[in-house]
């Protein structure tokens, strides 16, 4: 292959006049192109591609060709000019893969041209650093030469410092030489000497020896300074030298005339005119380069010369007693000026919120890492638009680490030395924040060489010690050098690392080990042990769901789950997948993930059937009820609901019967039977509360069950109109909630009480209760009450005039029910919809829901919600003129024998005033006095605001 690669370079591409020299690194899956005679230095790893896969390449690859997969192409895309070749089956792989041929040399010469040719983003945050820059500029102007160095990390954008100074108007007369060090130049003496020469002789790529020559005499003819210089240059420029003089030194003297010739070359133009010499990436300069600036640092305070140059934190100089010497560190950029980059790159789109701070978090203000996360996502099509305009196509949970950065920070990885690069991997297993005692326990290293080691990684800036007490600690300096050092572990090593954090963890921190629960999970399922695995997942999840963390609560679950299939199929282990599954199913309910639930409960049902765990059984069918209840099939939730209190029965399990009685009552709400509903739920609160005095454990699930029956017991109050009732057991579920529940607990009780003042006609009321509520949802994600919540409140801003905001919750609302699959409540919402949209003149819009409501309630069989919206019809049509009032009474007429049946007096008050209004404007007074009398007393003894209901 590497024969083959040579010819291509030799042959296809010399004859396009671009001299080039290719190497493939088969270990690495590195891909090198370096021109020779040019400035074309480019240096990638494809990342992801392995040894194996590189080397199957070589099946491919015919001589006078070079071949490159996807992953490569996508690296080098700016760099190289590639033909597409499809798909090929590669043996040895199981699928095809996508293969390119290399064909020419693309536009960019070096990571920045590329990213110019696409377009460089807003500048920002720099200020301080050009002023310095300007200042050495007019110093060395002055004939004070200066030296600027300026240093920091990859991607913090040391080189578009130097692009924005040297692009800024320039005081005339100024020579400007830049060049750079390569990844692979310090085995290359003299590579940036060399590249500065041709630019400063006006050398193109195509020039041939002959050519060089003539050039570099040509400018010696002009100045006769140079013309000793002459043999020096020359054989910089890898042109043979035939001065019988030349040949007669030998190879020390050689490369002294050759460090004199280009030393005293730019002293000699800075006599003619002042200079600006750039000289990039020192960390990566030859040992002879690095003589040749340290020489000309000496004698640059009494020429005209500015000399700039930048390198990453673990290069080493000896300039800093120097008086002429100036060094910036360039930091990333602080949180404010990230956001204002992320403006510019991304756009204003309030949407793009949540992502920005995920950006945030993940690239830790390094302006090249956030770019190019940004410029992934548009590629995989979670961005769509225009720069500076873009939109979320999809959402965006997690970012990971793209291709260009990985390759940056894993060249970095792969260069430390071999202690400090496992050192740094250790440090990775145990994650971004390092314990030095753990770390000490896990990397097998002498003290003195631990604490060396350290400091090196330290100096290099992938590490910061970020804590002395009360334990010393060291943080990666960014998540993304943390995910790449960890993702260059082996596999067999990184679970023997995590094997031994766990028993290192078990050992430090023995007394005190439900704390580090979290961790030892985490270590336990990397480390692949198993069996402690899953109890340690199983702990987490819980912790996690009582601190309303539920998204972790689920990832737990879920790998505990995984980690089980690893585990032989015991009684034991499938009673451990029972737990974990219902556990799961607490967990997606808040999350409001209502078809993975379905898929928990099969699962569940299956287990428990196979054990023979009849309380199994008995808390799958209750749960089922719940579900059923959640997706409109009412039938099959008080089917599953009667299996579940036989169950609870026959076991005499109170708690059971108390969560299953819960969710039927709940069924009971959507049908109407309010009275039904309240009456059971008063009784099992008793029990409840006898309960909750028993032993901690049946004590602590029967305090979340009772405040779950106070949040609905105040919600069947309400339909009743038994306000006062309602609002003393919906207050003393919210003291309940406040100090002691979970963040589904607080919402659930903040809904009900808001609910509740909604049906007694108290929007205002209302407003505070369930603003918080929403609050407390989109912190935490209990995502199954948030249309319940902003369904409320939209009703209740447009019932107080804030019709806009209002019908803006509200479709929010419609549309996220619907998306969840949660249509247990969605004929409501509509109903709530269609009375803002009236509300907002959108009449044919809220004749729309209404309808729709209505279909969805009689399909269901939602008798109590069906009364709601055929008083909606009612107040709709009262105002048309077709199909006109009489359709409206008769709407209005059907919704008040319904609500009267079920004793839903709030409802009866709204319909007795609505069929008051319309007798009214037909002119039938007395039929309107008797409605308007009976309504009126039935809300005065509510308690209900007539000022409110009359504008409804």
């Amino acid at each position: 292959m590497q024969e083959a690669l040579t010819a291509y370079g030799s042959e296809v591409l010399r004859s396009q006049g671009i001299p080039i020299q290719i190497r493939v690194g088969l270990n690495s899956g590195e891909v090198i192109l370096r021109s020779i005679g040019s400035d074309l230095h480019m240096d990638y790893t494809a990342v992801g591609e392995t040894t194996h896969l590189a080397a199957r390449m070589e099946q491919l690859a015919t001589p006078g060709s070079v071949l490159m997969t996807g992953a490569t192409v996508k690296l080098a895309k700016d760099y190289v000019e590639v033909k597409p070749l499809g798909q090929m089956s590669v043996k040895g792989l199981d699928k095809p893969v996508e293969v390119y041929e290399l064909t020419g040399i693309g536009v960019a010469r070096s990571p920045f041209e590329a990213t110019a040719a696409r377009g460089l983003t807003r500048f920002v945050g720099r200020d301080a650093e050009l002023e310095q820059l300007q200042r050495a500029l007019e110093r060395s102007e002055a004939g004070e030469g200066q030296v600027v160095g300026v240093m920091g990390e990859p991607g913090v954008g040391k080189t578009r410092l130097f692009y924005e100074f040297l692009h800024q108007p320039l005081r005339a007369g100024w020579l400007v030489l830049a060049t750079n060090a390569a990844s692979y130049g310090k085995s290359v003496p003299y590579l940036p000497v060399s590249d500065l020469l041709r630019a400063y002789f006006k050398i193109d790529v195509r020039d041939t020896m002959s050519h060089i020559h003539e050039k570099v005499q040509a400018k010696a003819a002009l100045e006769p300074e140079l013309e000793p210089l002459l043999p020096g240059l020359l054989a910089l420029l890898d042109v043979p030298v035939h001065d019988p003089l030349w040949q007669k030194l030998d190879p020390p003297q050689r490369r002294a005339r050759m460090m004199d010739a280009s030393k005293r070359l730019l002293l000699a133009e800075s006599r003619t005119q002042p200079v600006c010499l750039v000289v990039e990436n020192l960390h990566w300069i030859d040992s002879e380069t690095q003589a040749l600036l340290g020489s000309l640092v000496d004698a640059l305070p009494a020429h005209r010369m500015l000399l700039l140059v930048n390198y990453r934190p673990e290069y080493r100089h000896i300039w800093d007693s120097k008086p002429h010497f100036t060094e910036l560190r360039i930091n990333p950029l602080p949180p404010e000026l990230s956001k204002e980059l992320m403006r510019a790159l991304l756009g204003i789109d309030p949407a793009l919120g949540p992502l920005k701070q995920l950006l945030m978090d993940r690239t830790d203000g390094n302006p090249f890492f956030l770019e190019e996360t940004v410029r992934s996502l548009v590629e995989t099509e979670a961005l769509v638009g225009a720069p500076g305009a873009y939109r979320l196509a999809r959402p965006v949970g997690s970012v990971q680490v793209p291709a260009s950065v990985k390759a940056v920070l894993a060249s970095r990885i792969d260069r430390l030395p071999f202690e400090e690069e496992r050192l740094l991997q250790s440090a990775a297993a145990i994650g971004r924040l390092v314990d030095l005692a753990l770390l000490r326990t896990i990397a097998d290293l002498p003290e003195d060489q631990l604490r060396d080691g350290l400091g090196h990684l330290v100096a290099a800036d992938l590490l910061y010690e970020s804590s002395r007490f009360p334990k010393v600690e060291y943080t990666f300096k960014h998540s993304l050098t943390h995910d790449v050092a960890y993702g260059s572990l082996l596999h067999d090593r990184r679970r023997a690392l995590h094997a031994r954090i766990v028993a290192a963890i078990e050992t430090l921190h023995s007394d005190r080990l439900v704390e580090q629960t979290e961790r030892l999970a985490r270590h336990a399922f990397r480390g692949e042990l198993w069996d402690k695995a899953v109890e340690y997942l199983l702990r987490a999840g819980r912790r996690a769901l009582f601190a309303s963390a539920t998204g972790e609560a689920v990832e737990c679950f879920e790998q505990a789950l995984l980690a089980l299939r690893r585990l032989p199929q015991t009684p034991e282990t499938l009673q451990r997948a029972l737990g974990l599954r219902l556990n799961l199913r607490d967990a997606l309910w808040s999350l409001g993930q209502i078809t993975k639930i379905r898929e928990q409960l099969v699962e569940a049902e299956t287990i428990a059937d196979q054990l023979g765990d009849q309380r199994g059984l008995g808390t799958v069918a209750c749960f089922r009820c719940h579900y059923f209840w959640s997706v409109g099939e009412l039938d099959a939730a008080l089917e599953a609901s009667q299996r579940a209190l036989e169950i609870a029965n026959s076991l005499g399990d109170p708690l059971l019967l108390a969560e299953t009685e819960l969710y039927r009552c709940i069924v009971f709400l959507a049908q109407g039977e309010s009275g039904r509903a309240t009456e059971i739920l008063q009784r099992t609160l008793q029990e409840l509360d006898r309960l909750v005095t028993g032993k901690p454990a049946t004590a602590n699930r029967a305090t979340a069950i009772r405040l779950l029956v106070r949040c609905f017991l105040t919600r069947s109050l309400a339909e009743l109109g038994r306000f006062e009732e309602g609002i003393a057991c919906g207050e003393e579920a919210l003291r309940i909630a406040e100090p002691n529940s979970t963040a589904f607990g607080l919402a659930t009780a903040l809904a009900g009480l808001g609910s509740l003042y909604l049906r007694k006609a108290d929007p205002e009321a209302a407003i505070p209760l369930l603003e918080r509520g929403l609050e407390v949802c989109h912190t935490f994600s209990v995502n199954n009450w948030l249309p319940t919540i902003e369904a409320s409140l939209g009703a209740a801003y447009a019932a107080t005039g804030r019709v806009d905001e209002g019908v803006n919750l509200l479709e929010q609302a419609v549309d996220l029910d619907r998306r969840m699959g949660l249509v247990a409540t969605l004929s409501v919402w509509r109903t709530y919809l269609g009375d803002a949209y009236f509300r907002a003149g959108r009449v044919a819009e809220a004749l729309v829901e209404a309808r729709r409501a209505l279909g969805e309630c009689r399909a269901r069989r939602e008798y109590g919600y069906e009364a709601a919206a055929l008083c909606l019809f009612g107040r709709i049509l009262a105002d048309q003129e077709s199909p006109g009032p009489e359709e409206a009474q008769t709407n209005y007429l059907l919704a008040l024998e319904l609500a009267e049946q079920r004793g839903m007096r709030p409802l009866v008050v709204r319909c007795l005033l609505g069929l008051a209004q319309g007798h009214e404007r037909a002119g039938d007074f007395t039929a309107a006095s008797g409605y308007r009398e009976r309504g009126v007393r039935l809300a005065t003894e509510m308690g209900m605001s007539l000022a409110t209901l009359e504008t409804a």
